[in-house]
């Protein structure tokens, strides 16, 4: 039987805006194309190579890992199942560091955890005269941050493997900024949606989801300039709890920050020169 494209996204019974990014990419076409031809017959080979990935979406595969790709920051990025699908809300990070770097300025970036590149890629478009660090403990990660590092061309860009901080114990960065695993190892939406698939080292971090988080504030101080800052995304409920981790790190100017939910997505400070550790 005959089915046009408008057809197949009806009967695909998925949501509408996941129907047609995997329509789009079977057919390797933009959304703009898909609306002028909604008329068009697809063949026999398109229908069932739609109808395939139609039945990965329905059993639960996110969108992203079936079509390999996801936008952020005004970017498209390769991403896997070794690395966290990139979200709008993690944008808040790259927002951040951008306002603390000054353009034009040679200054030094860490992104810890930095899994697909999508954050340290887009610090590095964006400041071409700073210098990114970009780490992860995983090599299958590290290819996927490599494979986007070259697909957007940045030449300021360093990617490594690293435990967190541990190749990096003689330098110092300007900022420091981390996307880490917050969540409670025993989180019941750990096994529910898109998290089901995503990896498990990158999303739960001890009984509290804080593991991590702990870790990295408390030995900020060792790699930071003095006056260097730190920003951090966490849970919507641990706002408060990084706060306090900060401060007792002995930074200052503390602060968390919304996201456009009204969430504090975001925490992070400033090394008060005064008290920074050796």
């Amino acid at each position: 039987m005959d089915t046009t494209i408008a057809e197949a996204l009806v009967i695909s019974a998925l949501e509408s805006i996941d129907a047609r990014v995997l329509l789009r990419h079977v057919l390797g076409v933009d959304d703009v194309w898909l609306v002028a031809h909604s008329r068009d017959q697809l063949t026999t080979e398109q229908i069932e190579k739609f109808a395939a990935v139609v039945v990965r979406r329905r059993a639960g595969e996110p969108v992203a890992y079936i079509t390999g790709t996801r936008e952020f920051f005004g970017l498209e990025f390769n991403v896997s199942p070794a690395v966290l699908i990139p979200r709008p809300e993690t944008e808040l990070l790259v927002e951040w560091a951008l306002e603390r770097i000054t353009p034009g300025a040679n200054v030094r970036v860490l992104d810890l955890g930095t899994g697909s590149g999508c954050v340290a890629i887009s610090i590095a478009r964006e400041r071409p005269h700073a210098l990114v660090v970009a780490l992860d403990n995983s090599v299958a990660a590290l290819e996927v941050a490599r494979t986007n590092a070259r697909r957007h061309e940045v030449g300021n860009l360093k990617v490594g493997k690293s435990d967190w901080y541990s190749v990096v114990t003689s330098e110092r960065f300007n900022v420091i900024v981390a996307n880490p695993p917050y969540i409670a190892a025993d989180d019941a939406h750990l096994s529910e949606g898109d998290l089901r698939f995503e990896p498990a080292a990158a999303l739960a971090s001890g009984k509290d989801g804080l593991d991590a988080i702990r870790l990295i504030v408390g030995s900020a101080p060792q790699y930071l300039n003095h006056g260097g800052w730190i920003a951090f995304e966490h849970g919507y409920d641990q706002a408060e709890r990084c706060r306090q981790l900060l401060q007792d790190a002995g930074f200052a100017q503390v602060f968390s920050r919304r996201d456009l939910a009204g969430i504090e997505r975001i925490s992070g400070g400033c090394l008060d020169a005064h008290r920074r550790k050796s």
